[in-house]
């Protein structure tokens, strides 16, 4: 979620206190405290990390984690009836697994078959769910209650989580988020030059789940968000 939120915050604006966040300072003071954490303890072991390894090691880490998720991208993609996008992500997952040594070597992303993102939060969007009251999650970071809901029902389908080894889920877990931190590590610097952090993510996460909701075409309107997008996602399964 780290990534994903600061990957795209330059696209947002800090903003007033918003209708959406009705327990903006309970919010804060988690927000606080996963800073405080980011800064002690996450940050400096992503720094470590990316100053260790090589390039395409780190590369062939994101490479493995992305092909997993793709369990959960493909899932979704049939929950949202978009049986294109479920058939080609699937021909991503399947190649990728056999062909480039489960998922170390992106080949479908060679050959045109780009990494999507789908996941519950979005397929109850999809439905028409409303995205309920802006939530910041214990060292997770900016959610939703709609899209809370959908990491924990995405964590019943990742197979990561379905290890039953807890030694090694637990492993594999904190490498996939040493790495995911390590590769948003210049995205720091934008978010340092904010002068309300917390409204910028806020604002930052909203643009893009909306975005992502939408499959990268929102409606024109601004004020057609992340309440009701259901409709206008099932008018155009594909």
């Amino acid at each position: 979620m780290l990534l994903a939120v600061m990957l795209l915050s330059g696209c947002a604006t800090t903003s007033s206190p918003s209708p959406s966040d009705p327990i903006e300072p309970v919010n804060r003071a988690i927000f606080t405290f996963n800073e405080k954490a980011d800064r002690y303890v996450t940050k400096p072991i992503a720094q470590v990390y990316d100053r260790i390894l090589p390039s395409f090691v780190r590369t062939g880490v994101r490479n493995f984690f992305n092909n997993i998720g793709d369990v959960v991208v493909v899932t979704n993609d049939l929950l949202q009836l978009k049986f294109t996008n479920a058939s080609r992500d699937l021909v991503r997952l399947v190649s990728n697994t056999v062909f480039g040594g489960l998922g170390l070597v992106d080949v479908a992303g060679m050959r045109g078959l780009t990494k999507r993102q789908e996941d519950f939060g979005q397929t109850l969007a999809y439905w028409g769910v409303g995205s309920g009251p802006y939530l910041v999650l214990p060292l997770l970071g900016p959610s939703t209650l709609r899209d809370s809901v959908g990491l924990v029902v995405d964590s019943r389908i990742d197979p990561i989580w379905q290890i039953p080894d807890v030694p090694v889920r637990n492993s594999l877990t904190a490498v996939n988020l040493v790495d995911v931190r390590a590769n948003v590590l210049p995205a720091g610097k934008l978010l340092e030059q904010q002068p309300d952090r917390y409204s910028f993510l806020r604002e930052a996460y909203f643009q893009r789940r909306r975005n992502l909701i939408y499959d990268g075409n929102p409606p024109e309107d601004p004020n057609a968000d992340l309440e009701d997008p259901g409709e206008g996602a099932i008018d155009d399964p594909e």
